[in-house]
């Protein structure tokens, strides 16, 4: 098998010919899913101030350390901080402000005494206090100004992705516009002239054209921007047409019609263009890719939905997250437990549909079928692709497995 490229070398010539996209600069609201291209920096302390983490009193600790149920300690209210106020009363000994969470501590306050720890409770809010049980130290219930970030720090760097938390993270730190790169734009395209789409009824010979949904989705999940989804027939000059109609994407992906059969439109069509070669992997074996004189980038797939799914998942989807400056272009792994056998192909990695226990610890096939790349109504029971080394022959229960983990 010295004619098969293993999985890295295949991937390496993928990536080899990424270059990121341009950069561009959007609101927070247009940021959803976009990559960073430069570092986010704190334009503020966060916290801005000292502030409460609790609704209660504001207290110099001197006057209410030792206090309890049986030594209670009271103090006179003199002043009240709402949160948002930006009032700084002065208070003395024997004193106490009432203050809401999140509201700016007084200077003269040293601990936050939290309603439940009092008698009267939020209801006094101008008058007496009587503190029950003291803050454990100085200090207490205080959130310190700079305690997340101070002014400057990097909260975000680039070649993160901005999903909700990080988005959440650049707004606290006064940040409204981020510099990101923009997203790849993608053909799909399936051919082959015995798909019909999905709800027509296949007549003999023929079956539903389920690669172009798979495709569309994978594509969007990766953050890209899906412009085109297409089928065409086996018939010459199909591929040409839709290179010719399409010339303002970054990247297209074929599926089927990249085998050495006599009805093979993509080979046909871009044998002169870009490589065609054999990958040491199960399922998906043959594969394409190469980039146009223009530089759109192009993947011609196996056209079994498994081997669409698993070839997406190892050699497209890092290079779409690669044109967007992603710094983590691969999908989580864990090493699980077989807790079934099954058998693998010979001298060829295996990417077996799995179905996982995180709380066992286990994996096993996620259905009887094992890992034959036309299963399509399988791939709805996968939650994992089990990765198995080609030099292992089979995998027995008990045995450690990586598993690549996808939505």
């Amino acid at each position: 098998m010295t004619d098969l490229l293993t999985v890295e070398e295949h991937r390496a010539r993928v990536l080899a010919a990424v270059e990121p996209l341009p950069v561009e600069t959007v609101s927070l609201a247009e940021a959803a899913g976009r990559t960073l291209a430069a570092d986010v920096h704190a334009r503020h302390d966060l916290p801005g101030d000292d502030n409460s983490s609790m609704d209660g009193f504001a207290v110099r600790f001197a006057d209410v350390e030792g206090a309890d149920a049986d030594s209670p300690v009271s103090l006179r209210v003199v002043a009240d901080l709402p949160a948002g106020s930006d009032d700084d009363p002065a208070f003395g000994p024997g004193e106490a402000v009432r203050i809401m969470t999140g509201a700016p501590v007084p200077t003269g306050a040293d601990a936050i005494v939290p309603f439940e720890d009092t008698t009267g409770g939020l209801a006094d809010s101008l008058g007496t206090v009587e503190v029950r049980r003291a803050p454990a130290a100085a200090g207490a219930f205080i959130r310190r100004r700079g305690g997340d970030v101070r002014t400057g720090d990097v909260v975000l760097a680039a070649g993160e992705r901005l999903g909700p938390y990080a988005l959440a993270a650049v707004a606290a730190a006064g940040v409204d516009r981020v510099e990101v790169r923009r997203r790849p734009r993608v053909a799909v395209v399936s051919t082959g002239s015995e798909l019909v789409p999905p709800g027509l009824a296949p007549g003999r010979g023929q079956t539903p054209d389920s690669n172009s949904t798979l495709l569309a989705s994978l594509v969007a999940n990766a953050d890209a921007e899906v412009v085109l989804v297409a089928h065409v027939t086996d018939e010459a000059g199909t591929v040409d047409g839709v290179l010719a109609r399409e010339d303002g994407v970054d990247v297209v992906i074929f599926t089927g019609g990249v085998s050495a059969g006599a009805y093979e439109p993509v080979r046909q069509a871009l044998s002169e263009r870009i490589a065609f070669v054999k990958v040491a992997m199960q399922p998906g074996k043959p594969q394409a890719f190469g980039v146009l004189d223009d530089g759109r980038l192009v993947f011609g797939l196996p056209g079994n939905p498994v081997s669409v799914a698993v070839s997406f998942e190892v050699f497209v989807r890092p290079a779409l997250l690669a044109l967007q400056g992603r710094a983590t272009i691969d999908r989580r792994r864990a090493r699980l437990t077989a807790s079934e056998p099954w058998k693998t192909p010979p001298g060829r990695r295996q990417y077996l549909p799995a179905a996982i226990d995180l709380v066992a610890g286990t994996v096993r096939p996620a259905t009887a079928g094992g890992s034959g790349s036309h299963l399509a109504a399988s791939l709805a029971r996968a939650e994992a692709f089990a990765i198995v080394p080609a030099e292992v022959s089979a995998v027995a229960v008990g045995d450690p497995v990586d598993v690549m983990l996808i939505p």
